[in-house]
């Protein structure tokens, strides 16, 4: 694609806003965020680099935004080059044609460069969802201070962070505790699914990506196949989280014949709503399962070095968003050598038959999720159109 061509969002007279999001996730937070800006500016006009969402209200993107959605080590560095050039494209096309600001939607290590670019040419800057500065590679936060006008963050921990580090933020809660809601959904997940409401069931999630399917995978049917020698009535259920997800897993199940699970396709919400405990990769997925207050046990491995690496540079005691956000340890964390079929099934078993300890776990999920439901994208369009007016 010939991005030169496709400079189309010249100058109308109207208010210009330049937004880059690089993933799906990005493009949700960019649709959302454009409708809330648009209650403050209704003839503001958007571009950048967005998803299928944001073009859908009427955003103009230069460029395709999965060319910036790579994984891994490798594949960013065979990408290197056209990622590279998309960069420098839009860097100089926001400077020769300044918007009233420019928003970089998460993807760090693309959009905190252009960031830095604009703001030290004169355009206000926004940031909408924090890296993980606060739990490793911290003195990122001085880069961080000379890219960013504004960070949005989605978590109060990290807004306490920025603070301490005197950059300019605001938080504005979690769009996943705007549309989960707060009291639990009295529909019978279970039929809808076409499981039966007869014996304890488990929800087994082991990832989006295919690493952590092929680590993960194995040693959660491991854990269940323990599970179902001690309670025989017990169920389980596996949301593939996508169509490759699915064949992985098919073909991981061939090696556990004797087990019995429903594995289906997506609905990983209605899943943890179905079920009494939720075994879970660590990630995004435990915040969704404690937004649907589910009990879980939260599990990671990844290789070895890099563990030994990571483990060497994360400045935080837990891992999992339920208990970095309850700042203590909520639910169990079982990480890398401690991730065992044995001490899996255990954990799992010790909710189902304990369930009146659930009580007081519950309502601290419950009072997690009063305070990340705030109203998000419009809290963070009220905090961009109070930075334009005090530049103003």
């Amino acid at each position: 694609m010939n991005a030169s061509t496709q400079t189309g969002s010249v100058q109308t007279g109207r208010m210009q806003i330049g937004i880059v999001a690089g993933e799906a996730s990005g493009d949700i937070l960019g649709a959302a965020l454009m409708r809330a800006l648009r209650r403050h500016y209704p003839n503001c006009e958007f571009s950048g680099i967005g998803g299928p969402r944001m073009s859908a209200q009427g955003f103009h993107s230069y460029f395709p935004m999965d060319r910036l959605s790579v994984m891994g080590f490798v594949e960013p560095l065979k990408r290197l080059p056209e990622l590279l050039k998309i960069r420098r494209f839009i860097k100089e096309h926001f400077t020769e044609r300044p918007p009233a600001v420019f928003i970089g939607i998460d993807s760090p290590d693309f959009t905190l460069n252009i960031e830095r670019h604009l703001k030290a040419s004169g355009v206000p800057t926004v940031h909408y969802v924090s890296p993980s500065v606060w739990a490793w590679r911290q003195g990122r936060i001085h880069g961080i201070a000379r890219s960013v006008d504004l960070m949005l963050t989605l978590l109060p921990f990290e807004a306490d962070f920025y603070r301490q580090h005197q950059v300019p933020v605001e938080f504005v809660g979690h769009h996943l505790a705007d549309e989960i809601p707060i009291e639990v959904d009295s529909s019978d997940p279970r039929h809808e699914l076409g499981i039966s409401a007869e014996g304890p069931l488990v929800a087994l999630l082991p990832g989006s990506r295919g690493g952590e399917v092929e680590k993960l995978g194995p040693l959660f049917l491991q854990a269940a196949r323990l599970c179902r020698e001690q309670r025989p009535n017990i169920q389980f259920v596996i949301p593939a989280a996508s169509p490759d997800r699915y064949r992985q897993i098919h073909h991981q199940l061939a090696q556990f014949v004797d087990l019995s699970v429903h594995l289906v396709q997506g609905q990983s919400q209605k899943v943890m709503a179905a079920a009494d405990v939720a075994l879970i990769s660590s990630g995004t997925t435990a915040l969704e399962a404690m937004l649907l207050k589910t009990p879980m046990v939260v599990a990671y491995k990844m290789a070895s070095l890099s563990y030994a690496i990571l483990s060497r540079l994360v400045k935080t005691e837990h891992v999992s968003l339920p208990n970095l956000l309850a700042g203590r340890a909520l639910v169990p964390e079982l990480l890398q050598k401690a991730a065992t079929p044995e001490a899996l099934s255990a954990a799992v078993l010790e909710y189902i038959d304990h369930p009146e300890q659930t009580g007081e776990l519950l309502e601290t999920f419950t009072d997690i999720h009063r305070e990340l439901a705030r109203d998000a994208s419009n809290r963070a369009a009220d905090a961009i159109a109070g930075l334009l007016e005090a530049r103003a």
